[in-house]
């Protein structure tokens, strides 16, 4: 490279051999390769994986846009696409793309291993049913019988068929490439099937889990993750002190002090480990010991030892992403929100960050936080209709950019038009627009166990009072008050009813009583 800086074979040379160290160094060998052969797709398509490896989503999409848009409809774009897709949270798109790949390649085991693993978890029945059959298949091939066994485990755990989960779950015990996941994998299933079992798999683990600290502090989050926290902590005092003396197995037990609610052993605990890279994590812990046991000058500590912990994980962002996941576990909003802003800049933790926010501005009823965040989810996964529909709804009702709200809606709604969601949307759309009969009658399409859920039932009442029908309302209405709303929408009908009763002589309708515990506050 002296010699001659643009020698492609010089950068192959570097970007295999840094590729073999799983080094991160190969990006930026890829991208010089794909600098001296911008329409070589092999080229572009190795930049964008490489990239994708070592979580650089924004040079992965760059390399993809740079595809030349002759070449995007080959099976390997379009596998490549849907990794990209599935980093940044859109399961619509990495769907799309591995069938698009599947469809190129129908023989192909490996493209049919992805779109199988994609739709095993998919609402529709049939393509589940498709996948089921694909991952059955291909349980028989080698180099995808863990991989399968495992996506048909954890379908037969969902749905809680208990006989396809016990023969799966042996066939993966039985498997070459079983790991020590697996084994948990299988807690999962006898903890629902047998807790006798379940006993006796849990002692025959522990002692393979003692052998490593990952296994072992894998084996306490499972357990704290199931209620089994004085378990963990039993089985700690039996373990020698090396053992749990150091994180990862460390952390585990300080969760599990902490989901005993037993602060003064909380706070012993993170004073007397050594936690090293995970200091940030003992400093929380002791912000939370603190803040929980209630003494005086216990607050004004705690937050000095919070912000010592955020100050410990800055410019990191793994530990900035596990410490929001703590703060909202342990329901400390402003601490929460003010770090999942920090980790939405991050493009390979987005998504989770963006849920997370939704969840805390819709538990405050923080509108215009939970409309922008809609429309970043959305940014984020344009092609999931029911985050469409959730924007479009927040749109048109802050009456935050009408235009956009209503294009939004009426996309989501092609998508999904059985959708109760996405029908709502375009309801509200076609309202706004002046457009209320048109309305009307897509809501009435929908099938009447979901016409008179509360929420669409709201809107239906909303639109039928806006279109002068408060006979035929009264129905709705009802059905609206029998559950949950969100403040924004009973408002709504609240504003519809007292103009329709500020025109008529006729007694005033009722204001609703809806409920006002979310039972999901999640856009999806």
């Amino acid at each position: 490279l002296q010699i001659d800086r643009d020698s492609l074979a010089a950068y192959q040379i570097l970007a295999e051999a840094t590729e073999k160290q799983n080094r991160a160094e190969t990006v930026v060998w890829r991208a010089q390769i794909a600098r001296l052969q911008p329409r070589d797709i092999d080229s572009q398509l190795n930049l964008a994986s490489a990239a994708l490896r070592f979580g650089q989503l924004d040079a992965a999409r760059k390399a993809l846009d740079s595809v030349p848009k002759e070449n995007r409809e080959s099976a390997p774009y379009h596998v490549v696409a849907g990794w990209l897709a599935r980093a940044q949270g859109d399961e619509a798109s990495q769907e799309r793309h591995f069938a698009a790949a599947l469809e190129k390649e129908p023989r192909n085991e490996t493209y049919q291993y992805n779109l199988a693993a994609v739709r095993i978890k998919s609402p529709d029945s049939q393509k589940n049913a498709q996948a089921r059959e694909a991952l059955e298949q291909l349980a028989k091939s080698a180099p995808f019988r863990a991989g399968s066994l495992r996506a048909l485990l954890n379908d037969a755990i969902r749905h809680n068929d208990l006989k396809a989960a016990d023969r799966f779950a042996q066939e993966l015990q039985l498997s070459p490439q079983v790991t020590f996941a697996d084994d948990l994998l299988c807690l999962d299933f006898y903890k629902k099937l047998d807790q006798k079992k379940l006993a006796t798999l849990l002692e025959k683990v522990k002692p393979l889990a003692a052998r490593q600290p990952e296994d072992l502090a894998a084996l306490m989050a499972w357990m704290n993750g199931n209620g089994m926290s004085a378990e963990v902590l039993r089985w700690m005092e039996k373990l020698p002190p090396e053992k749990t003396a150091n994180p990862p197995p460390a952390i585990e037990v300080a969760d599990a002090f902490a989901a005993q609610k037993n602060w003064s052993r909380l706070r012993r605990w993170t004073k007397s480990t050594n936690w090293g890279d995970s200091e940030y994590l003992g400093l929380a812990y002791q912000a939370y010991a603190r803040q929980q046991s209630r003494q005086e000058g216990a607050d004004a500590e705690s937050v000095s030892l919070w912000h010592d912990a955020e100050r410990a994980c800055e410019e990191n962002p793994e530990h900035e992403i596990r410490l929001a996941r703590l703060a909202s576990k342990w329901n400390l909003p402003s601490q929460a929100e003010q770090l999942w802003l920090r980790v939405a800049h991050n493009p390979l933790s987005r998504r989770e960050a963006l849920d997370a926010l939704f969840e805390i501005y819709r538990a405050s009823n923080d509108l215009p936080n939970l409309c922008l965040t809609a429309m970043r989810l959305h940014e984020t996964s344009p092609e999931e209709p029911l985050i469409a529909a959730e924007y479009a709804r927040l749109s048109i009702i802050l009456d935050r950019n009408q235009s956009e709200g209503q294009r939004v809606a009426k996309e989501a709604f092609d998508q999904a038009p059985t959708e109760p969601p996405c029908v709502v949307a375009q309801a509200l759309s076609l309202n706004s627009q002046g457009r209320t009969p048109e309305g009307i009658v897509i809501l009435q399409k929908l099938p009447p166990e979901k016409l008179h859920d509360a929420r669409v039932a709201l809107y239906l009442a909303v639109l039928l009072v806006s279109d002068g029908k408060a006979d035929a309302a009264h129905e709705f209405i009802d059905a609206a008050n029998s559950g949950f709303a969100f403040p924004e929408e009973k408002k709504l009908l609240q504003e519809a009813l007292q103009k329709q009763s500020s025109s008529t002589s006729a007694t005033p309708a009722p204001s609703p009583t809806i409920s006002a515990s979310p039972p999901n506050p999640s856009p999806h």
